[in-house]
């Protein structure tokens, strides 16, 4: 029962107006078609070491070098030690400074991360959450589950999270034309209602019963949804700070949503926020590779998921994208484009060591496999207008052996990338 957030189901338009949903579930929704599941950009892997006077410096990784970086308050590491979080300022044209999307992000990492550690240390410090009124005669909870399950095996071909493939189809989905942010608005309420014990049908209801057992925050689930909204109205991104806060909304939060229910090993040295920091990235990384491989599909509807100012430095514009031409300058810049989404599937690399030893054989096949679109792009001589990159089946039933025997190795004792200092 405590998979529930690693299956897949759709709504369909009734969500709407919130009626009649259950039943359209059961017809099975055979309309489904499999949406784009974010994978993002940016390197929110902000890697720590200490100074001598245990000041904390952080390491913003591959970003820009031309950032500008600015003391933003201070934290406190696990072992008590403070430190100064820094992230970028962006001024705004009223002249007041912004604070960057990593560190925005950041936050609800630390968040989460905190809220995983005082389970650990002690239940009796969590809020007691209340007990789950499954609704109507939709019979026990184990109902609830065995439906997820049998949804997630007609739909899923990746490892989605029930309610983010709910969520994504509402913009992305067969109904999307019909979605407003009213319809955002009420379902962000049902999902209030669903980490309240109030859940509307028996997929609501497993979600309910998952999210009151284990330490999941709600912030990375109302991101989500914030994601879709942007979808609504935003189909340009200036620059790769905007890009990054769009991946973060719809596929990484899927990483921080996942952790708690994963689990990290008993025996990881590594800190809980390395260990969320990972699985962000794995998002992010995802996500890139999504826009990267779906520049054409994207084109076609009017949307180009890339940063204008980085086009323009390659002397590339929208006109370009949109008349599909495989030219030396898109080739260059999407080198570029791949360069970041591989650093990120690095860094998420890093973290899939340290989760339990049942989700690194899953985690560490979804990241080797998506990793080898961007090898499948490379292989179409950069054309990702007219030609989609795919891995064939025979690669990866070669990657699943792969992907187990890397599973097997326990997380290091010492001297790990991600270890507590």
């Amino acid at each position: 029962m405590s998979v529930a957030l690693l299956w897949v189901v759709s709504p369909n338009s009734e969500v709407l107006n919130g009626t009649g949903f259950l039943d359209s579930v059961r017809e099975g929704n055979r309309g489904l078609e499999s949406s784009r599941f974010p994978s993002p950009n940016r390197n929110s892997m902000w890697k720590g070491r200490f100074k001598k006077g245990g000041r904390q410096e952080w390491n913003f990784g591959f970003l820009n070098a031309d950032l500008r970086y600015s003391c933003l308050g201070r934290s406190r590491t696990e072992n008590g030690r403070s430190f100064s979080v820094q992230s970028s300022l962006v001024a705004s044209p009223a002249g007041e400074m912004a604070v960057s999307s990593e560190k925005k992000v950041y936050e609800v990492v630390l968040k989460q991360a905190a809220l995983v550690k005082r389970h650990l240390i002690s239940t009796e410090d969590i809020e007691v959450k209340p007990d789950i009124v499954v609704p109507g005669n939709l019979g026990l909870l184990s109902e609830a589950y065995d439906r997820c399950g049998e949804v997630c095996a007609e739909y899923a071909k990746t490892f989605y999270l029930v309610w983010c493939r709910r969520t994504d189809e509402l913009v992305d989905g067969p109904n999307a034309s019909h979605i407003t942010p009213q319809a955002l608005d009420r379902w962000e309420a049902r999902l209030e209602d669903i980490f309240n014990g109030r859940p509307f049908d028996m997929l609501d209801a497993a979600l309910s019963d998952t999210v009151s057992k284990f330490p999941v925050d709600i912030q990375p689930f109302r991101d989500m949804v914030e994601g879709m909204r942007m979808d609504l109205w935003k189909s340009r991104y200036n620059n790769f700070d905007e890009l990054y806060l769009y991946c973060y909304y719809v596929a990484g939060t899927v990483g921080l949503m996942s952790v708690p229910i994963m689990g990290i090993a008993p025996e990881s040295k590594a800190t809980t926020e390395s260990v969320y920091n990972a699985a962000l990235a794995l998002g992010i990384a995802n996500q890139l590779t999504n826009i990267l491989r779906d520049v054409g599909e994207d084109a076609r509807r009017g949307r180009v998921y890339l940063p204008q100012d980085e086009l323009a430095q390659a002397g590339l514009s929208d006109e370009d994208i949109f008349a599909g031409r495989v030219t030396d300058k898109w080739r260059i810049f999407m080198k570029k484009q791949i360069q970041r989404a591989r650093k990120f599937f690095d860094e998420a690399e890093k973290g899939v060591t340290e989760l339990s030893s049942a989700s690194r054989w899953p985690v560490l096949a979804s990241l080797l496999l998506y990793r080898k679109i961007l090898d499948e792009i490379e292989a179409n001589d950069y054309n990702n207008f007219t030609r989609r990159a795919y891995v064939s089946k025979p690669k990866k039933l070669l990657t699943l052996p792969i992907a187990y025997a890397r599973s097997l190795v326990p997380p290091k004792s010492t001297s790990s990338p991600l270890a507590k200092t």
